[in-house]
């Protein structure tokens, strides 16, 4: 049976605007855990350009087989294949595993509140003692859209009936600030999106 290679546009889209903002804190690094792989894309490429890192790649059960083919079709050796990782799992890995960077784009919105607050628990589990925390998506200010679209796209996810939803910061930075990060940075990216950063065990 012949597997389809997972494909998105708006992966290839934001790459290099979130490369441009994470090139640093990548540099900083050497082992970095994806929660939420999806296509597989951003493993690739950001890995391609930073050869020094080793990638693990993770994702739910149904994205397993697409990554795994994406992988094999890019053929690139310093990213691992993916590992089964829900994210309210009480064990995200069988053997010790620590990272210096965790890695998650586009996933809060279509996570349930009860997800990401697992995702937060679940964090000191997996981070070095000096790590950082990658966010890429859209998110609420002070209760507010960043834009009539993002209104929409709320409206859409909602209607899904599974919890999915654009978070609000502040109730996200505050499950990062009990989880011990300090947020570095917070950037405005294209299409309506963020990119925070938060740290643990740095200046």
């Amino acid at each position: 049976m012949t597997i389809e290679i997972p494909y998105s546009e708006a992966c290839e889209r934001n790459k290099d605007p979130i490369l441009t903002v994470i090139s640093d804190y990548l540099d900083r690094s050497k082992c970095v855990l994806e929660i939420g792989t999806g296509t597989g894309q951003h493993a690739i490429y950001f890995s391609q350009v930073k050869p020094h890192l080793r990638w693990q790649t993770s994702d739910q059960s149904h994205y397993l087989s697409g990554i795994e083919a994406q992988l094999e079709v890019a053929r690139v050796g310093n990213v691992k294949g993916p590992v089964l990782l829900d994210v309210k799992q009480e064990c995200w890995f069988k053997h010790e595993q620590r990272f210096d960077l965790i890695y998650t784009a586009n996933t809060f919105h279509i996570m349930a509140d009860d997800e990401v607050e697992a995702f937060f628990e679940r964090l000191n589990t997996v981070m070095n003692k000096t790590c950082f925390l990658v966010v890429y998506g859209p998110f609420k200010y002070e209760g507010m859209f960043t834009s009539e679209s993002n209104a929409a796209f709320d409206l859409r996810l909602r209607d899904r009936g599974v919890g999915s939803a654009i978070r609000d910061f502040e109730w996200v930075n505050q499950l990062a600030v009990d989880s011990g990060l300090t947020l570095i940075r917070d950037v405005k990216m294209p299409a309506n999106n963020q990119c925070l950063i938060w740290g643990v065990g740095h200046d």
